[in-house]
């Protein structure tokens, strides 16, 4: 076992241990809520775990908020309040510019949601890949309250996720939904009791982390970039992803430790 922590973020905390990395959102008095610094320093954390060396690389990653009461209560309410016109859409683009980079780095995300996702919290749960939710978590985007809509994604990714109609009724009510409905209407993929939650978070990321992270970077990359294409050109990514592995040292060590009834060890290249 390897592990590795780093001390370097002011509003967050980041350690590696045996190729996965877990993020935690540190602002545990603001129910961790996103400011500016957050999503800067969340940012340069994703950056840097995605400009090591492919051998290096996590292979998943977790991301979590301290405390029991909050994943990520919403956006800083204090300093958006002051916010020009031209300073919101700022806000809202750093906080894109987050969403992207969470689904265009080569490993899997996954949101483990230990209590209030509400607002910038729901929408930052979104840009993983997918959530594993304490039974005690709130979801919801109560943006509407305030004046305002969702304003880092919570319009489009919401939708993608749940489909529009439930995405409509959770946006223009701004009411929360418990974890169990979030686990039925698809929000969700786990809902877990909170002891257990981070615990088995790791669990299903080691194992992601023991699959071929070749095959995995590239099944996330055309399941993204193949969704709101075409059937036909959604396929042709596939075909072209998949024959491209077939490059691979990975794909050789599997296929040949398959025939020969052994577990395959991958070295991302």
């Amino acid at each position: 076992m390897s592990s590795k922590g780093t001390n370097m973020y002011q509003t967050l905390s980041l350690t590696e241990k045996d190729l996965v990395a877990t993020l935690i959102i540190n602002r545990p008095s603001k129910l961790n809520a996103l400011n500016g610094q957050v999503l800067s320093e969340l940012l340069q954390a994703f950056q840097t775990l995605e400009a090591a060396p492919a051998e290096a690389r996590v292979r998943a990653a977790i991301l979590t908020g301290a405390g029991e009461k909050a994943f990520v209560a919403g956006a800083d309410i204090a300093e958006m309040a002051g916010l020009s016109a031209a300073q919101g859409y700022a806000f809202s683009a750093a906080g894109h510019r987050l969403g992207r980079l969470m689904e265009d780095v080569s490993f899997p995300i996954i949101a483990a949601v230990n209590g209030f996702a509400l607002g910038g919290g729901c929408e930052l749960a979104l840009c993983a890949d997918y959530i594993f939710a304490a039974e005690h978590a709130k979801f919801g985007q109560p943006e509407t309250n305030l004046g305002l809509l969702p304003g880092f994604g919570g319009t489009q990714r919401l939708s993608r996720r749940i489909g529009l109609g439930r995405a409509r009724e959770l946006i223009y009510s701004g009411e929360p939904i418990s974890a169990s409905e979030a686990l039925r209407i698809g929000l969700v993929n786990r809902v877990l009791p909170g002891a257990e939650l981070l615990a088995q978070a790791e669990q299903h990321a080691r194992r992601i982390a023991g699959q071929a992270p070749l095959a995995v970077a590239s099944a996330k990359r055309a399941i993204n970039r193949g969704f709101d294409a075409d059937l036909a050109t959604a396929c042709e990514l596939e075909a072209t992803a998949f024959g491209a592995l077939f490059a691979s040292e990975d794909a050789h060590s599997g296929l040949t430790a398959f025939l020969a009834k052994q577990r395959a060890t991958y070295q991302a290249r």
